[in-house]
């Protein structure tokens, strides 16, 4: 009884610890963000993209700030970001200070030396620190939080697409999780920024009205599995959206490995509760799969670095041309003419997003 009331009592002790430093966390958090608002937003942007209401009036537009360690070989330069920040010691290599000396601001806002308490004195300059630092830990927090939102929505729009299938045709389901392109066009629109024209709206139409040619869904569609299928387009189509932020702020390898592996340890904790030995073959298939899709995600993330989202997204309707071309190629299936016609319509899409790209 006694050993057990240690171990609880343990148990407790570490629970505690952890609920303490999650806390303090937070709050080294909440300090981050609310400098970052008060004293960068206005010429970095909320989103610290230099974009800011006074970016306009400055000789040199503001860094982008979600950049900092792609620049840097996917490293944040801490203690050089922390000089350049405090500002009264610069660095040679800054060249014309346009920034406000932070450093002086956090100082007077600090106050003159606080007597001391219980015989330990404060110093003003441990206040400086702990606020840059707070504001540098909010910026790699804010890099972090993107990799869990984009690895999150991945496993769930997956995980509704598989469950849809299981409780309705595949076509009618492969249909409804093919409007994740439209749904993300109009996020990249709502949370990114872009504009759509002309020729994006037309050759997402035409890829949209070729997939209906391919996969001829019925009015099996409409039943409630179909909310799976649709759960399915909402979270892929979020999910490209946080590769687009992540590519212009990370480097790919690190995208690569960091959302894979989260994405690993939630199937992992899932699937242990249903977990069922692969026979041989099913090990090297999915050893296959993983090389496959590894690579086709590098191809996407390189894709989503050199160009706008809602340019990129209409081209992944062409995974059907292919699917039907693999079809043909592994197990002879003849592609139907409306099968065909739809490929035609999808290439269409591609080539009027192409002829726009070289015109620019």
């Amino acid at each position: 009884m006694r050993r057990s009331g240690m171990i609880a009592l343990t148990l407790a002790m570490s629970l505690g610890a952890h609920v303490s430093q999650a806390a303090d966390a937070g709050q080294q958090q909440d300090y981050g963000k609310h400098i970052c608002d008060s004293k960068c937003a206005a010429c970095h942007g909320v989103d610290g993209k230099g974009n800011g209401p006074f970016a306009a009036n400055l000789v040199k537009k503001p860094s982008d700030l979600t950049t900092i360690a792609k620049n840097n070989k996917g490293v944040v330069p801490v203690m050089a970001l922390e000089a350049l920040i405090d500002g009264r010691e610069e660095a040679f290599f800054h060249g014309t200070r346009e920034m406000p000396v932070w450093g002086h601001e956090l100082r007077a806002e600090a106050g003159a030396d606080w007597p001391a308490y219980m015989g330990v004195s404060f110093n003003p300059e441990v206040f400086v620190r702990g606020r840059i630092m707070a504001l540098i830990d909010y910026n790699v927090w804010m890099r972090w939080r993107w990799h869990i939102l984009r690895s999150v929505c991945g496993w769930l729009g997956i995980t509704c697409m598989f469950a849809a299938v299981a409780r309705m045709p595949l076509a009618e389901a492969t249909a409804i999780s093919f409007l994740n392109p439209l749904v993300a066009m109009l996020l990249a629109v709502a949370m990114l920024g872009e504009h759509l024209n002309a020729k994006k709206i037309t050759a997402a139409g035409l890829a949209v009205c070729g997939a209906l040619l391919i996969l001829k869904p019925g009015l099996q569609a409409f039943q409630p599995a179909g909310v799976l299928a649709l759960g399915a387009a909402l979270f892929i189509g979020f999910e490209v959206i946080f590769v687009k932020r992540l590519s212009d702020s990370e480097p790919a390898l690190r995208v690569l490995l960091i959302n894979n592996s989260i994405g690993a340890a939630i199937s992992v904790a899932v699937a242990a509760f249903v977990w069922a030995w692969p026979t041989g073959f099913q090990w090297l298939m999915l050893v296959a799969l993983g090389v496959v899709m590894v690579a086709a995600q590098s191809l996407f993330i390189q894709s989503m670095k050199r160009g706008e989202a809602s340019f990129v997204i209409p081209a992944l309707y062409s995974v059907l041309v292919f699917a039907s071309f693999y079809d043909f190629l592994l197990y002879g299936a003849v592609p139907s003419r409306s099968a065909v016609a739809g490929a035609l319509l999808i290439v269409s899409g591609a080539m009027v997003l192409a002829v726009r790209r070289r015109k620019r």
